[in-house]
């Protein structure tokens, strides 16, 4: 029963706008002291001594959240996702990539942004600690921030939450691959 209440849950805003991810325990709390409604039952129930409990997928607050717009996070995946796991250098798409400062750190580049790109192992090793004009290698795309999106983390669910689409706006976009 506790893996059953660490599934995550949808949690809308009061106007049906996706606001976060919770795990089950927390909805159903949420549920049970009427600060929020079941919108949609994707995992089953679970039964008590009691009485019977639908496991929420997806639940809406009755009282409205002012959410700030959160900006994306310089990780390693979000880089090679803003980059469609491609090689910037060689045009070559795999998963076997690493992060390279295009202005090499030691020579004042930055780790931000606009100076990180995914780079194949060969690649990496053949531009070294050098810039990409002093390597002879030219890069495909200059790397910027991804466009803020106040909904990135929830596409990530949407392959395995199929009932959750409905509420995220441009889903469909994100699953076919049109942009990150």
């Amino acid at each position: 029963m506790s893996s059953q209440l660490n599934y995550d849950v949808l949690v809308l805003n009061q106007n049906y706008e996706p606001l976060n991810i919770c795990q089950a325990r927390r909805a159903i709390i949420l549920l049970f002291n009427g600060k929020a409604e079941l919108v949609e039952n994707g995992r089953g129930h679970i039964s008590t001594t009691s009485t019977v409990i639908d496991l929420p997928s997806v639940i809406r607050l009755f009282y409205m959240v002012k959410k700030p717009i959160m900006r994306r996070k310089l990780t390693r995946r979000e880089v090679f996702e803003r980059d469609r796991y491609t090689c910037q250098y060689c045009g070559r798409q795999t998963r076997d990539l690493t992060l390279d400062h295009v202005m090499p750190r030691f020579k004042g580049g930055k780790h931000t942004w606009d100076n990180i790109v995914s780079a194949c192992i060969s690649c990496n090793h053949r531009k070294a600690a050098r810039t990409p004009s002093e390597a002879g290698m030219k890069l495909h795309q200059i790397p910027a921030a991804p466009p803020l999106n106040p909904y990135h983390i929830f596409y990530h669910h949407l392959r395995s939450k199929q009932e959750w689409q409905k509420f995220i706006p441009a889903s469909d976009k994100w699953l076919k691959g049109e942009f990150f």
